[in-house]
């Protein structure tokens, strides 16, 4: 049996170490191996850890009520309960999570929507140190083949009668395109962060593996619901540098320029609130203040406290000039996290037959519309533990279905013709995340996000233009994804009249009961990509009482 992964972050990687036991596994990345949203991550992974403070029940009404009402309560239910587990896998391997005074109790961080202290960590370095464990042993694993600088142009899907994925279009390092087949491919390509001006997400972040899973006519849910870091650092010479919530969860208090604390004129919780209200909270102190930023600051607390506790913050402020322990740090919310994406069961299947997606590229459903702070490492080391599970036990049909699925497909051909004007694809990649972040950002409105639609319906057309006649550019394929992905978030808004977890109308301020349903697009069939067929889809709501 032979699996394509696509992505090297915790989902990635830690499914191909599960698949490696019985089948070959090729992992590709479009970039160096640590270029992703796991090796950014700083506050760490949730689990009911501490089993004497903490419970099940309290993780599992947590996540709920972030998820606003839209969480899929089995899949809740199956991430918490196996959240343990998954955690010591990661010890297993060899993950150093901080534990107090040397024992092996872990020290456990509490974060903004959570109950209790859950949150294993490795001070302010959890991403780096699951990215680099999970590397060195995937690296050490003879039946896995790890490709860098190789980017999924497109998937390779038979039909048109029995539709089944079997495999990608990969362009290489050399520019050529090469069709990869494999029994299964695996979706982990990260968030979607570049569609905006600001972002916590690293460059890679276009939305890869969403935008060729809808184009491959996978049904991709929850577009609508973009999580905005509230604490990303503002200063000129930083790029995506978050300031984790952990450091709010440690007692840092946000003030406004004047030095006024104001949480408490927006929720009861104050800086522990969910991140969607303290993002908005912030939003509008900025606009209400005309200020470029506010302030998160933590320097009442102990100056060895807090270089023990944020190492790499601290050192990446200090480069930058503020010293944390005794000044507040500038800060502006900023593109963080996609609550939605290709839509899959229990098992991470999408409704494409040989097609999976797991980590930020899925939608579960554990999330709803608000994701809950450090669920998301969970979700992904659960669910790819439960997708090679699947593909162990359906081993030999899948590799029976993908074969003739292969016999099946016509491989597509290429234009060899290279694009001299490149300032077309920079131009319109500024655009897209200027108007994306003024339109479709943090609160929106009906006629923000009409203008935005045709704004990128006309500039989706002129980059498929520039896609049929010219070869294939690293930038040219990004832009193309980030302007479909554009798409479905703008499609998506416009389908919710209310406001619910990260979706913010100011034409429908508050929550609808009414609309308590998933937002399911379908590419239309051979249709143009900015028309979609819309679905509300029910789901698995909790138990009455």
């Amino acid at each position: 049996m032979n699996i394509l992964i696509i992505g090297t972050g915790i989902a990635g990687l830690s499914c191909a170490l599960r698949l490696a036991e019985f089948a070959d596994v090729t992992v590709i990345t479009k970039k160096g191996m640590v270029d992703t949203a796991t090796n950014l991550a700083q506050g760490g992974i949730a689990a009911v850890l501490d089993q004497h403070n903490d419970t099940i029940e309290s993780h599992i009404a947590d996540t709920l009520s972030a998820g606003a009402g839209l969480c899929d309560f089995e899949t809740v239910e199956t991430v918490v309960e196996n959240g343990i587990k998954r955690v010591h896998d990661l010890i297993s391997y060899g993950v150093d999570f901080v534990t107090k005074n040397g024992s092996n109790e872990l020290s456990l961080g509490r974060e903004g929507g959570h109950s209790h202290r859950r949150v294993a960590h490795a001070y302010d370095l959890t991403g780096r140190a699951i990215e680099q464990t999970l590397l060195e042993r995937a690296k050490a694993n003879q039946r896995i083949n790890l490709l860098e600088n190789h980017l999924l142009i497109d998937l390779i899907v038979s039909g048109p009668e029995a539709k089944r994925c079997v495999g990608g279009y990969i362009l290489k390092p050399d520019d050529e395109i090469e069709s990869i087949f494999a029994d299964t491919t695996i979706l982990c390509t990260g968030g979607t962060g570049k569609v905006y001006l600001y972002t916590s997400n690293p460059d890679i972040s276009t939305g890869d593996g969403i935008a060729a899973a809808s184009r491959g006519g996978a049904q991709i849910a929850n577009m609508e619901f973009v999580q905005f870091h509230p604490t990303c650092l503002y200063h000129p010479l930083a790029k995506n540098f978050l300031i984790s919530e952990a450091v709010r969860g440690e007692g840092a208090i946000l003030v406004n320029g004047r030095g006024e604390r104001f949480m408490s004129k927006y929720d009861e919780r104050l800086e522990l609130a969910t991140r969607d209200r303290v993002a908005r909270s912030i939003d509008h102190e900025m606009k209400e203040s005309g200020d470029d930023c506010v302030y998160l600051d933590i320097s009442h607390k102990d100056p060895e406290f807090i270089k023990f506790r944020f190492p790499g913050i601290y050192k990446q402020c200090r480069e930058f000039g503020i010293d944390i322990s005794a000044e507040p740090i500038p800060v502006v919310p900023a593109a963080h996290y996609l609550c939605g994406g290709v839509l899959v069961d229990g098992w991470g299947n999408s409704s494409i037959a040989g097609l999976m997606a797991i980590g930020e590229t899925a939608c579960t459903g554990l999330h709803g519309a608000n994701r809950l702070a450090s669920n998301s490492l969970l979700e992904a080391v659960v669910f790819a533990e439960r997708a090679a599970v699947y593909c162990h036990e359906k081993k030999e049909a899948i590799t029976a279905q993908a074969k003739r699925g292969e016999e099946a497909s016509i491989l597509r051909q290429w234009p060899e013709a290279h694009l001299d004007e490149h300032i077309l694809v920079d131009h319109n990649w500024d655009v897209l995340r200027r108007t994306m972040w003024n339109y479709v950002g943090i609160v929106r409105n009906s006629k923000r996000l009409e203008l935005a639609r045709q704004r990128i319906v006309a500039m989706t057309k002129e980059v498929e233009v520039l896609c049929a006649s010219h070869a294939v550019s690293r930038n040219l394929a990004e832009l193309r994804n980030l302007a479909h992905i554009s798409l479905m978030i703008v499609t998506s808004a416009m389908q919710r009249k209310e406001s619910r977890g990260l979706h913010y109308t100011t034409d429908y301020p508050e929550r609808d009961d009414e609309q308590l349903f998933w937002t399911v697009l379908s590419r239309t069939e051979a249709g143009p990509p900015w028309a979609f067929e819309i679905e509300r889809k029910p789901f698995s709501a909790p138990p009455s009482g």
